[in-house]
């Protein structure tokens, strides 16, 4: 028998302790890289409830057809003078809140005037860079946040929205949601006419939609919630079995407290708030639209 001396032995074993020590390292180094990678599992599908919000100055600071508009006429589709004429006719639609105060009949003929004879698969393009350039940033931080409780519950949620329904998708994936209802343009051989298919994604509209949504997904409204900023959206608000005021005009506010409806307001400044003008509107006579549109002036030199 071979006889290890004692300084031998010793260095053995401590070689050994010394391996073991680095594969329990390795391997507990394995389980922690194991662990940041692991996917969290997906939750169970909420088959019957869902989530609908408005887009502007819901979801969005702003109005999105506004700054849809914008980067179109940066591109040089239309004239600033085309511009003004579009956001004026939004402002007083907004503004007036009710299809009896307003000509509708020439807002709704003249709602996708600029887009005339532009191909769909254009426009959509248009649509990807315009929301890069000019939206991804305005999207409210909380209500995105809102949305995402929803999807984390297995819910599904969706836009519903007086912008473009071609638009309202290209939001809504880029946000990760489900889909979007909006306004439709009736396209023919895949160009726009400039015409709208049925009436605008307004007011009764919307309801309309969501309940139309609703039976073809086997919806329970009762258990499905509606985010808006404006008492146009009360059709939808009141369908639901939840309603949400977010950044609400004043009128919304008033009805929210008198029904109990929780109001969450993610604007920096309360004077939004207490004059509650609505979103293309308050832009406009906030010098949010001139401001922009003397800007695309100035740069492109162009006469209005």
């Amino acid at each position: 028998m071979v006889r290890v001396p004692f300084r031998g032995r010793a260095a053995r074993i401590g070689a050994e302790a010394d391996d073991e020590e680095t594969r329990a390292l390795v391997a507990g180094e394995a389980s922690a890289a194991a662990a940041e990678t692991e996917v969290p599992p997906a939750p169970e599908p909420d088959l019957t409830g869902a989530a609908f919000f408005d887009v502007d100055n819901t979801m969005m600071m702003g109005a999105s057809i506004f700054w849809f508009a914008r980067g179109l006429a940066a591109r040089e589709y239309f004239t600033g003078r085309d511009v003004a004429s579009f956001v004026w006719q939004q402002a007083k639609f907004r503004i007036a809140g009710t299809e009896r105060s307003v000509d509708m009949h020439t807002v709704r003929d003249n709602a996708l005037a600029f887009v005339a004879g532009r191909s769909v698969q254009e426009i959509s393009a248009a649509g990807e860079e315009i929301y890069d350039e000019l939206m991804a940033d305005r999207i409210w931080p909380g209500t995105r946040m809102l949305a995402q409780r929803h999807l984390d519950a297995g819910q599904r949620v969706w836009l519903v929205t007086a912008t473009p329904v071609e638009l309202a998708k290209v939001i809504a994936h880029r946000l990760g949601l489900t889909g979007a209802l909006g306004t439709v343009a009736e396209v023919v051989d895949g160009r726009y006419t400039g015409r709208l298919v049925g009436e605008m994604m307004h007011g009764e509209s919307k309801a309309q939609a969501v309940r139309a949504l609703a039976d073809r997904e086997r919806l329970d409204l009762s258990r499905c919630t509606a985010y808006s900023d404006s008492s146009n959206d009360l059709p939808m608000l009141s369908l639901v079995g939840t309603s949400v005021a977010v950044n609400p005009d004043s009128d919304l506010r008033a009805i929210a407290r008198s029904r109990g409806w929780t109001v969450k307001d993610f604007r920096t400044g309360r004077k939004a708030a207490r004059i509650g003008v609505p979103t293309v509107g308050a832009a406009a006579l906030s010098g949010g639209v001139v401001g922009g549109l003397v800007a695309l002036r100035r740069r492109n030199r162009w006469p209005f």
